[in-house]
């Protein structure tokens, strides 16, 4: 391909779907890494990148005759592409928010033209703590469908929005993954028990109240067991008048930026409880860790 940089002999350059046909090369120079000349038709929607790591099996491809490639079926550089540039702000939002609570992971999970953005608030950072569970959850239209689940770093996907212009519409997917055991169960899809409204201001009251606790029980100078400790004792209690539900829903649903001047619908299956607003949603499992079985 016309000044193509390569990385090293015989490293893939990398094609999404569609089919791409080299007619003509005419020098390839190994000494300047580069392929000099040559003719490179490409059809409408193709993506070409320049790497050599994949995150999943490689895919044969689809070869035709001499020097042509006839289709790639596997997304190789995959981006979620959103119906309105505001979208992609909405969540650009979404993954600060986030990473100012805990500088984490993301779960990316796209189905059609839905992308659910899993990222994790709170949860049990040493056996036997009482801190529940909490993850925060927004749904955004794609315009185009998309089939993914991958956990990837806060930090990765901010580092791409922060490329991003005014009015681009298309997130990349970064290509290294995490492991996080928050992303590894997902909370019930159906089932749900309708419990009744929690109004926004005094979901907020109680998010402040509970950040303020924390910071004046904790020294400023806090190991992280200390810390721990005390955000277990006060997001692990009760809200008043939510029999179950734990104040750490009200943190969540305050830092993410889900509360306005309305109200939460709150539902609950077995030990999950879910409040639900136009913002997002708020995912809370109480007792043991997320991964111990329902």
């Amino acid at each position: 391909m016309p000044g193509l940089f390569l990385g090293r002999s015989k490293e893939d350059v990398l094609i999404g779907p569609g089919s791409v046909e080299v007619t003509q090369v005419q020098q390839a120079n190994q000494d300047f890494r580069r392929i000099f000349g040559g003719c490179l038709n490409l059809e409408a929607g193709v993506r070409v990148s320049h790497g050599s790591t994949l995150d999943g099996p490689r895919t044969p491809l689809n070869r035709g005759h001499a020097g042509r490639v006839d289709a790639v079926t596997d997304l190789l550089t995959q981006s979620f592409r959103f119906a309105d540039p505001s979208d992609l702000v909405d969540l650009r939002t979404y993954v600060t928010r986030a990473k100012s609570i805990d500088d984490g992971a993301i779960r990316l999970q796209a189905a059609g033209q839905l992308l659910a953005a899993y990222v994790c608030v709170l949860r049990p950072r040493i056996l036997g703590e009482s801190t529940p569970t909490i993850l925060g959850l927004r749904t955004m239209a794609l315009a185009e469908p998309a089939q993914a689940d991958v956990t990837v770093t806060l930090a990765s996907v901010m580092d791409r929005l922060a490329r991003s212009g005014a009015d681009d519409v298309e997130l990349p997917i970064p290509p290294s993954t995490v492991s996080e055991s928050w992303a590894g169960v997902g909370a019930p899809r159906s089932g749900w028990e309708v419990l009744g409204k929690v109004l926004d201001a005094d979901l907020k009251s109680a998010a402040e109240a509970g950040i303020a606790e924390v910071a004046g029980v904790v020294p400023t100078a806090a190991g992280a067991a200390v810390v721990n400790t005390a955000r277990a004792a006060v997001w692990g209690r009760e809200l008043p008048g939510l029999s179950d539900l734990p104040a750490g829903a009200a943190f969540a649903a305050f830092a993410l930026g889900f509360l306005g001047a309305g109200e939460q619908q709150l539902f609950r299956n077995g030990r999950w409880f879910r409040l639900s607003g136009p913002r997002g949603h708020v995912l809370v499992r109480t007792g043991a860790g997320l991964g111990l079985g329902f």
